[in-house]
């Protein structure tokens, strides 16, 4: 019988190892897995690579990691929203690396891994400084630049709805990277405000099919540890 339910959150990121890295699902703090980030944040994994559209704001989130000195490096479109001051210290200090990734081209990248296809050429990008170091090409007076699918080790995604076979429903804008995401990690796990039973979620309802999913932890199940009150 496949089950994926978790019932603890430290459990389930427990398998994320120093080193690893991370696509991280949210559009500002819309979708952010608040608590599986917490959780690693408490199990003190380091030199992490965040794969995410922002760096995190506040203390909280991503930058609870960038805070407790785990991440090695972040992955992302827009760096600096409001209230960015945590990573942008870390990265004044040299703590931190950074890549820009234009938001549509992360996406792409995103979904290239995912579905399993090569590298693909966009005009964003081109003649710009996101451009050093990849091929470029001129095709009927346009300008390419070569860009490669992004991959992680792990998803931590903010869904809805789930069941145990890991099929996800999110909630309006919660939705955003993280389909995507689940499909271009290696293992994706996903907090869920409600487990439902199997045949619940009706077929053209499922936003992420259970194929791609590792891991459903219900947030009634968060350890105290966890919760945004220790962030």
């Amino acid at each position: 019988m496949i089950d994926k339910i978790q019932p603890s959150i430290v459990e389930a990121v427990q398998i994320i190892p120093d080193g690893a890295s991370i696509l991280v699902g949210g559009f500002g703090e819309a979708g952010v897995p608040f608590e599986l980030l917490y959780a690693l944040r408490d199990l003190g994994r380091r030199d992490l690579t965040i794969i995410s559209n922002n760096a995190g704001t506040y203390e909280i989130g991503i930058a609870a990691l960038i805070v407790a000195k785990l991440v090695r490096k972040v992955i992302c479109s827009h760096p600096r929203p409001p209230n960015s001051e945590t990573f942008a210290a870390a990265y004044r200090a040299g703590q931190v690396e950074l890549e820009v990734v234009p938001q549509g081209t992360l996406a792409e990248r995103l979904r290239a891994a995912g579905a399993g296809l090569g590298a693909f050429f966009t005009p964003t990008g081109y003649g710009t400084r996101l451009a050093d170091g990849k091929e470029t090409r001129v095709v009927d007076g346009v300008g390419y630049v070569l860009e490669q699918p992004l991959f992680g080790d792990f998803a931590l995604i903010k869904a809805h709805r789930g069941d145990r076979w890991g099929n996800l429903t999110y909630r309006w804008a919660a939705r955003n990277f993280a389909p995507v995401m689940c499909m271009a990690a290696r293992h994706a796990i996903a907090q869920v405000d409600q487990v439902v039973a199997l045949g619940e979620l009706p077929p053209e309802h499922v936003m992420t099919p259970g194929i791609f999913v590792k891991t459903v932890v219900p947030l009634h199940a968060k350890d105290p540890a966890t919760s945004a009150a220790t962030a």
